[in-house]
């Protein structure tokens, strides 16, 4: 997997990774420990003065060795999606993204550094978004980092879609619209979030789906779709106007319909960033969700 560029304007080599490339200073320094900055096929130096019509390639498939504190876990992992750039796998409920004091071997992240073992990938473990434990749906992991940090890049300038499902707490009384409250960490918490005025910007879009009612319970069936990507925003928001996600218990109440928040990662879109092409990715509802849909019906 390389970057490439046929010079016609640049006098030397660090403008190309610059200009072109967007290649960050630390990646940079990674590049040139593992001899991958070309021109004409000849590994060069970026302060290196180049000429017109001269190959500049960058090649991201060095082997690398780090995470080796993330233990391999052989897992049977829903992949959606996989090409030489990018893992993209459907994350069940009750299993954290990337490991932790508390959660060293039951993660995403250990059943995707099995996967990559048992494949001969040897590349780091980068998850590019992140789901709460108990959230479900599409996690993207980069297999280098150029990919991570264009994807980030595209995260903050809103070109990276996230798109949800939720089942909230009764009736939502609009059909559509914006949520706009910032949101801070909570007081004496390290956990949750509140909505504060002096908190970071938070927007989030809804559509209602449809209103129905199951065990004597009123609920709703939304799409949500984020503007900014803040900790447990969808979860804080829902709260916020008085209709909390379904069986979310940091932001709402316990269900005896679920034993987690209803809320799915349903849909992704952004640019790859190597061909620069638009990419969609989506994730069907899970059926602890669809069975309380499905059965309202």
């Amino acid at each position: 997997m390389r970057l490439k560029y046929k010079n016609l304007k640049y006098e030397n080599l660090k403008q190309v990774l610059k200009n072109e490339f967007n290649i960050s200073n630390r990646l940079i320094s990674i590049l040139k420990l593992n001899d991958s900055i070309l021109v004409n096929g000849n590994v060069s130096n970026i302060n290196d003065l180049i000429y017109h019509n001269d190959i500049i390639e960058i090649n991201l498939d060095f082997p690398e060795t780090d995470n080796e504190n993330i233990i391999p876990v052989k897992m049977d992992l829903d992949v959606l999606f996989e090409d030489n750039s990018m893992l993209v796998v459907n994350k069940p409920s009750n299993m954290p993204v990337h490991p932790s004091i508390l959660h060293y071997n039951d993660t995403l992240s250990n059943g995707v550094k099995y996967y990559f073992n048992e494949n001969n990938i040897y590349k780091s473990i980068r998850p590019v978004n992140r789901l709460d434990k108990d959230t479900t749906g599409i996690v993207i992991f980069a297999k280098n980092q150029y990919v991570q940090e264009e994807l980030i890049k595209q995260m903050k300038k809103n070109i990276f879609k996230k798109e949800y499902y939720a089942i909230l707490d009764g009736h939502l009384e609009k059909e559509k619209g914006i949520i706009e409250a910032s949101i801070s960490r909570k007081e004496g918490s390290i956990i949750e979030r509140e909505i504060n005025s002096t908190g970071e910007k938070a927007i989030t879009h809804f559509e209602l789906i449809k209103k129905f009612e199951f065990e004597s319970q009123k609920l709703s069936f939304v799409k949500f779709v984020l503007e900014t990507g803040r900790t447990h925003q969808i979860r804080v928001h829902s709260k916020y106007i008085g209709h909390p996600i379904l069986g979310d218990t940091l932001y709402g109440n316990p269900s005896s319909l679920i034993s987690r928040q209803a809320l799915h990662s349903c849909k992704i879109q952004f640019i790859k960033p190597i061909s620069k092409t638009n990419m969609i990715i989506e994730s069907n509802i899970p059926e602890d969700m669809a069975k309380i849909i499905k059965e309202s019906i």
